[in-house]
This record gives structure tokens, C-alpha cells and sequence, in this order.
């Protein structure tokens, strides 16, 4: 199954998608991936999603990556003795370490780490941002916060800490066993939440040992400050806009999403635009103006994949929201300014052989009109610099290793098929030319740009180009 765009799609399972009909339906109807909220999946049933995958993937005969992403620290107040409270602005409210009996003037925080690191200053937002307060002193005990936003605040109300970093790290003992359960089931990519600093990351990478692609999601102001170091750690960025429009300033989230899509596709790892992307089409059949703009941007940013969270999970109407997403990116990539917005943004390759050489392919397949840009990668490295290069022409993705074909699956403009390694040069061009005209890439008469690393086999390298014409047979190279 080939796709018509080249911008991937990342849509959630849950109660509205989890059996395999409709698995196979979201797929057929334009999903390239499927993403696992550990949030709301038990082990069990995250074997079960990821099983079912497969044997949809075995039947339409295409790598689909699957990635599992961590629930991440789930910051709460306590309860309180007599229901809701009011809180009136210019209030005084204390966060209490030991536990209390919630009131007008306090409520348990049972959260230690955050009564250690929250200072005078610090802002906390409940309940997804609609109270405020500023913390005015804390003794470490209790600390005491004033009202500068006010409302009804109710037992277990979310928190978040916009000026706060903690010590304790992004991983949370649930988190740590749904990751080894994650690795078990082998999914292709584990998401990280709430991360704040590079640190965050070093422990997932410990534990994962390259079995799959780490993906650091930004949502936290203060991971939008150490953006260029939290990249340098991450194989793959999602710009996770929900929480990051909490505790940011929503008219910078923009602006925010615009630079880390265009800081990350020069780096050359996949990014990912999520949340509300399509959100009225949870009840909705047709989505809003807005939300196809919202795509549209998006897609003309480069972005390599747009994420559907409860539309495709709990929505009533999960199919019409991929086929709504995946129409939207077709147009706007059939559009006479894509590519050359696209071309604007590109930057300048790295002074190495691969990135030359990948530089290279691209501009000589849009010269000669090339028919498609075959990639024989092992690491992935070759796939990933070849769309890094955002290229009109079709790229073909050729990899012995099932596991990085279907990492691919995420990754702009790449088409995976899973193939034994090149025993020969002369290997190399016939079956970069077979597959490519039996994927209904080419056809007689047809060139074909290679890149590879030799000798074959030797992972992280690629040092070859070569150009090739499709015999009259269809299939064969020369």
C-alpha cells in the first residue's frame, strides 16, 4: 500500500479502535503508525495491541511502526474533608507536605519533591491551568501560595509547574514497568513524558540499549528552554502542545511548535505535531476550519507526522478523522508552494561524506527528474538523512532489519520494505530496481538514484551513489 502523501500519521487506539477490524480500517484509511497511551493500557492489554498490529501488518504486507508512550508523572493535590472549595483571588493556600484534612486554606500535596524544589516565586497551575497561584514562602513543610487566579479547586486536581524543575526525573517506578514491558512486546518507539532536562533521558536509553527509538516529548517550559541539548539525546521529538499550552503562554505555542519542527528536520530526527489536531471530530463528523489550517501548517512546516490522540482513541467517528487528516496533508502537498516553502527551510548539510551524498541525490533526482531516491539502509541513518533532505521525489526505504523498517514507518516521505541485504553492486542495482517497480515506483525507462554504504552491511555508513535506468523488463537495472 502506497501512500499518496508524504507526511506520516500517528493515530492512538482506545475504546473506539481496538479490535482488528478496525485496526486494519485505520490503517487502510491512511494511519502509518499507532501510537499506545501506557496511561490508560494495561500490560496485558498492550500485548494484545501490539500482537493485533503485527498480524495487520502481516496481511497488508507493509512495515507499521508502533510507538508506546509513557504516562510520565501524574501530579495531583489531595482530597478535601468537605468536598470542593472556593478560592478567591488574593487568597492565602497552603500546599501541605504531611497529610491534612482539605479546607478553604490548604490541601495535601503529596508530592514531596515538589514541596523540596518549589520556591518563592513559582507558579502552580491546578486543574489544567484554570487556578493560579504563586508561591509566596515555603519552609519545606508547607508551602504557602497566594491566589492570583481563582476558582473551584476539588479532590485530585491536576498540577503543573510551569517555574519548577524536580530532581526526581521523568520516569516513575509505573513508567520503568510499562517501558520493560514496552521493550518486551517490542514496539518500535518508547515517548517519554514531562521531560525537563537532557538528564531525563539518560536513564530510558540505559534501559532501552537501542531496542527501539527514544522520543523525548516537550510539553514543559523548561524543556523548551534546553531544547538543543534534550534534541541531542532524543532519536525523535514530539512537540506535545496539550500540557505545553498549559503552562506556556498559548499565543507562544506557535511560534514554540515552529521552531522545534524546523531545529529538528535540520538535526535529521523525526518530529511529531500532537494534540487537538482534530478534536471536534471526537463528536463530530467534519472537523473545524481552524483544525484544517491547524494540519495544513503542520504539514507545510515539514513536520514528519501529525498525531491523533482521543479522536482516533474514544471519538465516535475514528476513521473520518484519519481520512479527514490524511486528505488535508494530500492537498497541501499537492499545492504549488509546498515544495518550495519546503526548500526554503532546508538547511545546509553537514560537512560529511553521508550528508553530501544524500545533498547530493537530491538535487540530482530533481534535476533529471529522477523516478524515485532507493536508500539500502541498515541503522536507518541513510533513510533518515535521505528525508531530512525533504525531496520531491519518492523515497524508497530498503532494510534487512524488520525493526528499523517499521521506525521508518514514522519518518517523512519514506516508503519501508524489508529486504536481505546487497550481496553485490551488481545485487545492489537489480533489486533496488525490482522493488521499485513491483511498489509501483517506476516503470521501463525509468532512473533510479541508489544510495547505500559499503562494504554492504557495515551499519551508519553511506559513501555510494549510483544512478540506474529500469530495463524493458520492468525490473531489472542497468
Amino acid at each position: 500500500m502506497r501512500r499518496n502523501r508524504k507526511v506520516k500519521i500517528l493515530a492512538t487506539l482506545g475504546p473506539s479502535s481496538s479490535d482488528k477490524d478496525m485496526i486494519a480500517r485505520l490503517h487502510q484509511a491512511g494511519a502509518d503508525c499507532f501510537r499506545i497511551n501506557m496511561s490508560h493500557t494495561n500490560h496485558e492489554k498492550l500485548r494484545y495491541y501490539v500482537s493485533t498490529i503485527r498480524e495487520v501488518e502481516a496481511e497488508v504486507g507493509r512495515p507499521i511502526g508502533i510507538l508506546a508512550d509513557l504516562q510520565g508523572p501524574k501530579l495531583r493535590v489531595g482530597t478535601f474533608a468537605n468536598g470542593p472549595v472556593f478560592l478567591e483571588i488574593g487568597a492565602k493556600f497552603g500546599f501541605h507536605r504531611e497529610k491534612v484534612d482539605g479546607d478553604v486554606t490548604g490541601v495535601t500535596l503529596p508530592h514531596p519533591e515538589i514541596i523540596d524544589a518549589l520556591e518563592p516565586g513559582h507558579r502552580l497551575l491546578i486543574d489544567d491551568g484554570r487556578l493560579r497561584l504563586r508561591i509566596v514562602e515555603n519552609d519545606k513543610k508547607v508551602a504557602i501560595a497566594q491566589v492570583e487566579v481563582g476558582g473551584k479547586i476539588s479532590d485530585r486536581k491536576g498540577v503543573s509547574l510551569p517555574d519548577t524543575i524536580l530532581t526526581s526525573g521523568a520516569l516513575t517506578d509505573k513508567d520503568r514497568s510499562d517501558l520493560t514491558a514496552a521493550l518486551d512486546a517490542d514496539v518500535d518507539w518508547i515517548a517519554l513524558s514531562f521531560v525537563q532536562r537532557p538528564e531525563d533521558l539518560l536513564e530510558v536509553h540505559e534501559i532501552v540499549d537501542g531496542k527501539c527509538g527514544v522520543m523525548a516529548k516537550i510539553e514543559k517550559p523548561q524543556a523548551v528552554q534546553r531544547f538543543d541539548e534534550i534534541l541531542e539525546l532524543s532519536d525523535a521529538i514530539m512537540v506535545a502542545r496539550g500540557d505545553l499550552g498549559v503552562e506556556l503562554p498559548l499565543e507562544q505555542v506557535p511560534s514554540v511548535q515552529k521552531r522545534i519542527t524546523r531545529t529538528t528536520r535540520k538535526a535529521g530526527k523525526p518530529v511529531v505535531v500532537a494534540t487537538q489536531m482534530l478534536e471536534s471530530m471526537i463528536q463530530s463528523p467534519v472537523p473545524t476550519r481552524a483544525e484544517v489550517s491547524d494540519i495544513a501548517n503542520a504539514v507545510f512546516e515539514g513536520a514528519d507526522a501529525v498525531m491523533l490522540s482521543a479522536e482516533s482513541a474514544a471519538g465516535a467517528y475514528p476513521i473520518e478523522a484519519v481520512q479527514t487528516m490524511s486528505h488535508v496533508a494530500e492537498e497541501v502537498e499537492n499545492s504549488e508552494h509546498f515544495h518550495s516553502i519546503l526548500a526554503g527551510q532546508r538547511g545546509e548539510p553537514d560537512a560529511t561524506p553521508a550528508d553530501a551524498i544524500s545533498a547530493s541525490a537530491r538535487q540530482i533526482a530533481e534535476t533529471l527528474g529522477i523516478a524515485a531516491l532507493v536508500c539500502f539502509t541498515a541503522s536507518g541513518a541513510t533513510g533518515l538523512r535521505a528525508a531530512r533532505e525533504r525531496p520531491s521525489t519518492p523515497i524508497l526505504a530498503l532494510s534487512p532489519n524488520r525493526s528499523m523498517a517499521r521506525r521508518l514507518a514514522l519518518v517523512w516521505g519514506i516508503h519501508s520494505v524489508v529486504t536481505d541485504d546487497a550481496r553485490s553492486l551488481m545485487d545492489l542495482v537489480q533489486r533496488a530496481s525490482r522493488i521499485s517497480a513491483e511498489e509501483g515506483f517506476t516503470k521501463p525507462g525509468d532512473r533510479i538514484i541508489i544510495t547505500a554504504g559499503v562494504p554492504f552491511g557495515t551499519a551508519g555508513v553511506t559513501n555510494l551513489l549510483r544512478i540506474a535506468t529500469i530495463g524493458a523488463d520492468g525490473k531489472s537495472g542497468i
